[in-house]
């Protein structure tokens, strides 16, 4: 049975290296590709999952993951194999039930999405976009008819990115959270004592923004020998093995906070794929158990790290150094910044937002999706919904559709089901941190000697 499972790895393997050419293929599309290859791309990406789809579903592959169940249930439970096992079964029983022609034709559309919905962006122009969003909500109606659900449609978006999680599982903590959280930021909101953050805001040269965020992420871990980062229009990470991770960024050059939480948060996500060990990295156990753990890490390096005093009392001389003319920042000191970080305002952009009020943004994503799916929302509604929601959690209305609507790339690429998984990161983010203090009281102290070793290998062992 070993030669059946080793055999089956090997074709997993290949399948994986197909996903991670596709991925080469999309990051280029997000970085550096020219507008006009965008529908030569799409037709690229969807080749690429044609064929992996065929290999993962093929009789050979069907026939080996249904043989090997006995032998798995033999070993331990906590082995290479049945961990293997268990997570490729999972990703199986979802790929055999869906026509490899509806795998072509959305990415086909994701490829055609992606493309749109930058000029639409960069246009604030929903309506640029919307025949794309609607192509890509209803192939994605149709998927999930095709792979089932428990209860609701939403339980098979949500186990994409969550495995086992369903919607009546997370709707009591989102209302808890919310119940909580909109008085929370009334509250703030009307001290009077709230801090200046007028330090974040006025002209910061892209170039030393770029630089600054360079010695900084590298100081906290990440290798740049096994990693890169380019700019793009909507920060993300991808990895193409452990060695080769891309970690990407915006940089807003009147506004300092976008681009450095950005950054920290993607070099978090590039942190942990370059964790993973190496001689796992095509194995199903050399993936993200979810989504939810992947944005606990980073989470964890951009709030609960990134947000801190002692991270602060070690960079500020590093941002002083950088911007040498910026006044504000000469005249103010780490505790000054620290507290402008930790401003609890409402804004109109998710990626901007503080720790208070970033989840009620989660929240209305999340309502939205459930009423694309599950009920009668009507596409062209959409930007008005998103509007009266704003209004109605933050107090705050979106001027135009890219502060509203169409600020998040997401939705273009077929990632529904993905935004609850950034409230279970931050949840999750504070508990593996309070985990870490308990065995390493002094990691705040190391912090603040902008020693950062300590933390990473305990997430390293512990979470990668």
């Amino acid at each position: 049975m070993k030669e059946k499972f080793d055999r089956l790895m090997d074709i997993l393997k290949d399948a994986s290296n197909l996903g991670n050419a596709a991925a080469v293929l999309s990051w280029d599309q997000q970085t550096y590709m020219p507008p006009g290859g965008a529908e030569a791309r799409a037709e690229q990406l969807a080749t690429l999952s044609k064929i992996s789809h065929q290999m993962m579903t093929s009789e050979e592959s069907a026939k080996l993951t249904m043989d090997l169940e006995p032998w798995i249930s033999t070993l331990d439970p906590e082995s290479i194999e049945a961990l293997s096992y268990k997570r490729l079964r999972h990703e199986f029983d979802k790929m055999i039930k869906i026509p490899t022609e509806l795998i072509v034709t959305f990415a086909k559309a994701q490829g055609l999405s992606s493309n749109a919905w930058v000029k639409a962006r960069n246009e604030s122009n929903y309506e640029l976009f919307r025949p794309h969003l609607q192509e890509i909500v209803d192939l994605m109606k149709e998927m999930i008819t095709y792979l089932g659900y428990k209860k609701r449609p939403y339980d098979a978006l949500l186990d994409m990115n969550e495995p086992g999680l369903v919607t009546d599982e997370i709707l009591p903590v989102f209302q808890q959270l919310k119940d909580g959280l909109v008085p929370l930021v009334k509250y703030c909101c009307a001290k009077d004592n709230q801090p200046s953050d007028a330090i974040l805001h006025g002209d910061f040269p892209e170039k030393a923004q770029w630089d600054c965020f360079t010695e900084i992420v590298r100081t906290i871990g990440f290798d740049f020998n096994r990693g890169r980062q380019d700019a793009t229009e909507h920060p993300f990470t991808t990895s193409f093995s452990a060695n080769d991770v891309r970690i990407t960024n915006h940089i807003a050059p009147e506004f300092l906070a976008s681009g450095l939480f950005g950054i920290i948060h993607e070099a978090g996500h590039g942190m942990y794929e370059q964790g993973i060990p190496v001689e796992y990295e095509h194995l199903p156990i050399g993936g993200t158990s979810s989504a939810g753990v992947h944005e606990s890490q980073s989470l964890l390096w951009e709030n609960v790290v990134g947000r801190s005093l002692p991270f602060w009392q070690h960079f500020y001389p590093v941002l002083q150094k950088h911007f040498p003319d910026n006044r504000n920042l000469k005249n103010n000191n780490a505790e000054a910044f620290y507290r402008a970080i930790n401003k609890v305002t409402p804004s109109l952009i998710r990626i901007d937002a503080d720790e208070v009020t970033y989840n009620l943004h989660i929240f209305l994503r999340f309502e939205l999706e459930l009423e694309i799916f599950e009920g009668n929302l009507d596409l062209k509604d959409l930007p008005e919904i998103w509007n009266e929601r704003m209004y109605s959690y933050l107090g705050i209305r979106p001027r135009k559709d890219s502060e509203g609507v169409l600020q998040d790339i997401h939705w273009s690429e077929g990632m529904f089901g993905y935004f609850p998984s950034y409230t279970l990161g931050h949840v999750l983010s504070v508990q593996l941190y309070e985990l870490a203090l308990q065995e390493h009281p002094s990691i705040p102290d190391e912090i603040a000697a902008g020693q950062f070793g300590t933390l990473l290998r305990w997430l390293n062992k512990n979470v990668h």
